[in-house]
């Protein structure tokens, strides 16, 4: 009885601690925080050096469409 009365209450104390730690970061809103410092940049940098087709380059045909 002791063995499971032990590994109960290890398991509400990590419980306890992840619901702590998932407050914290709705609280600080430390999500969004690492989106707009980490994330966004990152994909700043990587979609904006991307080569584009240029649209304006390229011909207008009115008799030709495209296949779907």
């Amino acid at each position: 009885m002791n063995k499971i009365c032990k590994k109960l209450l290890k398991l509400l104390g990590i419980v306890f601690l992840a619901n702590a730690a998932l407050f914290c970061v709705f609280w600080f809103d430390l999500d969004g925080k690492l989106m707009f410092n980490v994330v966004e940049p990152f994909l700043k940098k990587h979609y904006d050096n991307m080569e584009r087709k240029d649209v304006l380059n390229t011909p207008y045909d009115l008799d030709k469409f495209p296949k779907y």
